[in-house]
């Protein structure tokens, strides 16, 4: 039977029944919402586009079980693709693409169907997720631009505009954006966090937090990373601002433990723990030690850089062997790894995945040397500029804690331009006055 999702795509069901399990998938995956995966209980239907939102389903487990997971769904999908409409066939072909790990040839066919199929947004969101995972910026803003004069109606897109206008440094384009998405609707998470980037990066650090707080009431029955990913931004204007008790209520309330056995959940708390430290505040054995606990379960995966480095650097600031089995198996996986990604994995991943685990164990010398040559590449293996800037502050404590004066000369320049452009940040203030006092420089 031939059927129209609520986006007004046609469809081709076998099963009637499914068709609010599918509507459940697109609009539950654009507005990052727990219910896209209501679409399972429609598993046993074999049309091929149901087939094929249960492989991508699987796929976002971003473990080394995803992609044996979701392959019985995608086989499904293809084996029925003659009887599926053109865009349902792309999509699937889109699914496959990604199991193979041909990233290049997914986004590729996603930008085809934001072309033809504007208002497909699942397709829309999905190449943005990939384009995000390789660091291609223009790709995220190029998808949503093109479904943007057919679906303007749908504030999802405008917050997916916004948040690739964002990543490309456009920051007016990028606020313009995100305000008509929360205007249209204001429960519109990820507006929310592209709105929260431009603040972070544009220093206007109270107003951020503030706006956050404010519309934190709407974030009810988002998934996992959604919802902690935006109060993992709320933690972020807290340690900039001093607030270093309640980000770290933060951590413990609302970033770690909303499901624990998930990729992005796990590296937010990370990247958290390790920035508090960063910023000076104890957040005790026991925190690291929890988390190492699932942290040890990755050392397989090899589905992203930008993953196995913050699982790497938990790991390791634990104290956990299992780093060093992870450090041997990205440094055995990045010469195999699929063409479109290697070069991320071998000029990035493997010199930063050295220095993180010299950095952990107080061999910071050996942690500025990897990181310098890895940090110019660094967009390469995905992740926003906000994610990115762990590494960065990682390789500026590896300055400052070398012993050598040179580095610690390198430290003030950067830790000088960066409190130019966030002059609110007491986190800054602070580093920038120790290092200014071991040069023998006058207080700013």
């Amino acid at each position: 039977m031939h059927a129209q999702d609520s986006l007004g795509n046609t469809l081709s069901l076998d099963d009637g029944a499914s068709l609010g399990p599918v509507n459940d998938f697109v609009e539950g995956f654009i507005s990052s919402e727990a219910r896209a995966a209501n679409v399972l209980a429609a598993a046993q239907d074999t049309s091929p586009i149901v087939q094929a939102y249960c492989a991508a389903l699987h796929l976002f487990a971003e473990s080394r079980d995803a992609v044996p997971n979701a392959l019985p769904f995608l086989r499904r999908a293809q084996d029925g693709a003659g009887r599926a409409t053109p865009r349902e066939q792309r999509f699937i072909a889109a699914v496959a693409a990604w199991a193979q790990g041909d990233i290049r040839r997914a986004i590729a066919l996603h930008q085809e169907q934001a072309e033809e199929f504007p208002r497909d947004l699942a397709s829309l969101k999905l190449g943005q997720y990939h384009a995000f995972n390789t660091g291609d910026c223009p790709g995220m803003l190029r998808l949503a631009l093109a479904a943007l004069p057919a679906s303007g109606d749908v504030p999802y897109v405008h917050g997916m505009a916004a948040f690739g206008y964002e990543q490309c440094h456009l920051m007016r384009e990028a606020e313009a954006s995100a305000r008509r998405a929360i205007a249209m609707r204001r429960k519109e998470p990820w507006a929310h966090h592209a709105l929260a980037h431009v603040m972070l990066t544009e220093g206007r650090l109270t107003e951020g937090l503030d706006f956050m707080q404010d519309v934190s009431e709407t974030w009810t029955g988002l998934n996992s990373f959604m919802l902690t990913h935006n109060w993992w931004h709320v933690a972020l204007f807290l340690i900039d601002l001093g607030r270093d008790p309640d980000a770290l209520a933060v951590y413990d309330r609302q970033v770690w433990g909303v499901e624990k056995g998930y990729s992005q959940d796990q590296i937010g708390a990370v990247s958290l723990l390790a920035r508090l430290e960063l910023a000076g505040v104890a957040v005790g054995e026991a925190r690291w030690n929890e988390l190492a606990g699932y942290l040890a379960e990755r050392t397989q995966d090899q589905v992203l850089p930008f993953l196995d480095l913050q699982y790497l650097y938990g790991l390791a600031r634990a104290g956990r062997p299992e780093a060093d089995t992870l450090q041997r198996n990205i440094e055995a996986f990045a010469p195999a790894a699929p063409p479109s990604v290697r070069d991320a994995w071998q000029r990035v991943c493997v010199p930063a995945a050295r220095s993180l685990l010299a950095h952990a164990r107080g061999e910071h010398a050996e942690a500025v040397a990897g990181l310098g040559a890895a940090l110019p590449h660094l967009v390469e293996i995905g992740g926003s500029h906000a994610q990115r800037d762990l590494f960065e502050q990682i390789y500026l404590d590896a300055l400052v804690k070398s012993g050598q004066p040179m580095l610690l000369s390198s430290a003030q320049g950067l830790l000088q331009r960066q409190l130019n452009g966030q002059p609110q940040s007491h986190r800054l203030a602070r580093q920038a006055d120790a290092v200014y006092a071991a040069l023998g420089l006058p207080a700013r």
